[in-house]
């Protein structure tokens, strides 16, 4: 089973069990958070579920740590002008462990029966 989530305008594949590093997210270190912008959803392995069907299925996960990424430097130039400029940039981060996908029960119990 897995899912495919969006946060942070990045998007995710994530299973039960996962770690993922996500750009920060609000909340405590040690708090379960919803992660409701599921774009797929794979309940068995050969199917898979997209658009209106999704609605109610859902990404709990545990926030594990928050912390920065690796600092990314940026050098502009501009030849034979004598500019130079450099910057860095460090990423807030937040790591997540997937801790369960939910999905309302009666749709996919049926949707299983069906072979959708």
């Amino acid at each position: 089973m897995y899912a495919v989530i969006e946060t942070g305008g990045k998007q995710y594949r994530v299973a039960p069990g996962q770690v993922i590093e996500v750009e920060r997210l609000p909340g405590e270190v040690g708090s379960e958070i919803e992660l409701s912008r599921v774009l797929a959803f794979s309940p068995t392995p050969g199917t898979l579920i997209t658009g209106p069907e999704l609605e109610g299925v859902r990404v709990r996960a545990t926030i594990a740590a928050h912390f920065r990424g690796e600092k990314i430097r940026v050098f502009k130039f501009k030849r034979r002008k004598q500019y130079k400029r450099t910057i860095g940039h460090r990423q807030e981060l937040t790591r997540l462990k997937v801790t369960d996908i939910v999905t309302p029960q009666p749709a996919t119990a049926q949707e299983a029966q069906n072979g959708a």
